[in-house]
């Protein structure tokens, strides 16, 4: 009885896998490099931190999924009372869905031009036709090979980034000194809220609680409500590990290998210093890793723009659809942006706006208890989401007005 009943609590696993996606795009490798570079271990603490953060947030979000059957966006629409709003809402989280998956299709592209030397707008269109591919997995039913699908792809992006620990791993001592709060001038201050505030992606939010809905349909009830939230606890514990431990392997990385390299370029200079320091075969392997990072995270994304849309506006859209409404904006970006690394960056900044709108309401939701009943957010956990939404929200806010008027 033993084996049956953990091979039955091991396939309640896997919703928080997908959605943990958020957390691995090219979007946070960009962010990990620089700040690996420029100033080594100092904000290991930083990616730690976050981390926890997220796992307080998706948790919510999957529980909300859960107890009440619907997502944040069909909740949310339900409770504006105007189309007016309604559409309001839906336009500002597609922009966001738009930017997210602008830095992953760019992601993706880079990874194919450094390792077939494709043209960017080519690698940008192809990453867009096999995340589409992979969508259509999950739009034909096919959730449970969805989910193992994106696994996959989350360990070849975790033995990409891990290749050049093995050939430079990193000293133990500074790795611990570095989970100790601290900054090393200004610059590092500006580096560390734009890793916290990137970490938290509004379409996870979102996704999230469709996921976790759509995973357990039929099986949530009275009766085991409280074995799948346990159930939920675990699977978000470990794709915040995995989620977790990936962001630090490409700080480490940074920090070992490439100390003091200027990385106004960072994805491309990572690659070309890797491979002149450790081999091609490192370089490569840090490719296809970042190439499973944006083939995954495009994926989720526009997985979650299906929801938004579903839940908004009361209709759902063709996987063709979804997938042309954000990449579209991408391949403009591929055809006419100078630099595709700073137009990843860039993107970041925009999809600050779509915090609070995602946060807020989360914590708002899950503390209802006419909604959640004896599942709502216990006081403590209510001070604390909104306190965890304000934080994030407000260092968005501050990587944006310095991202738009400088230092």
């Amino acid at each position: 009885m033993k084996p049956t009943t953990r091979m039955r609590g091991l396939s309640l696993l896997g919703p928080a896998i997908v959605a943990g996606v958020a957390y691995l795009d090219p979007g946070n490798v960009a962010t990990n490099l620089s700040a690996g570079a420029a100033y080594g271990f100092t904000l290991t603490w930083v990616i730690a931190l976050a981390t926890i953060t997220a796992w307080l947030v998706q948790y919510l979000s999957a529980k909300l999924g859960l107890v009440t059957g619907r997502t944040v966006p069909e909740l949310l629409g339900e409770r504006f009372r105007t189309d007016g709003r309604r559409v309001g809402f839906w336009l500002q989280a597609e922009i966001v869905a738009i930017a997210t998956d602008i830095a992953e299709v760019i992601g993706g592209a880079i990874a194919l031009n450094l390792l077939f030397n494709l043209p960017v707008l080519i690698g940008g269109l192809i990453t867009g036709i096999i995340s589409m591919l992979l969508l259509g997995l999950q739009s034909r039913g096919l959730l449970r090979v969805f989910e193992v699908v994106i696994l996959g792809l989350v360990l070849v992006t975790g033995i990409g980034f891990f290749a050049a620990l093995v050939i430079a791993p990193p000293d133990g001592a500074q790795v611990v000194a570095g989970l100790v709060p601290q900054f090393s001038g200004s610059g590092s201050v500006l580096l560390a809220a734009g890793m916290v505030g990137a970490t938290i992606m509004p379409h996870a939010i979102y996704a999230h609680s469709a996921l976790s809905r759509d995973r357990f349909a039929g099986l949530i009830d009275t009766s085991n409500i409280k074995r799948l939230l346990r159930a939920t606890k675990w699977d978000v514990t470990i794709a915040m590990v995995i989620a977790g431990s990936i962001n630090l392997a490409i700080l480490f990385m940074a920090a070992t290998s490439l100390a003091g390299v200027p990385m106004a370029n960072s994805i491309y200079t990572a690659y070309l210093a890797l491979n002149a320091d450790l081999g091609h075969a490192v370089a490569a392997l840090f490719a296809f890793g970042l190439l499973a990072s944006g083939l995954a995270s495009s994926s989720v994304g526009t997985y979650a723009g299906g929801v938004i849309s579903s839940g908004l506006l009361r209709r759902k859209w063709s996987t063709l659809a979804l997938r042309a409404i954000t990449l579209v904006p991408a391949l403009v970006v591929l055809a006419f942006a100078a630099d595709p690394t700073s137009a990843l960056v860039y993107s970041q900044v925009l999809l600050s706006f779509g915090i609070p709108f995602a946060l807020f309401p989360l914590v708002r939701l899950t503390s209802d208890a006419t909604l959640m009943g004896s599942n709502a957010n216990s006081g403590a956990t209510r001070i604390l989401g909104f306190g965890v939404a304000a934080v994030i929200s407000a260092l968005n806010v501050y990587l944006l007005v310095v991202s738009i008027f400088g230092h």
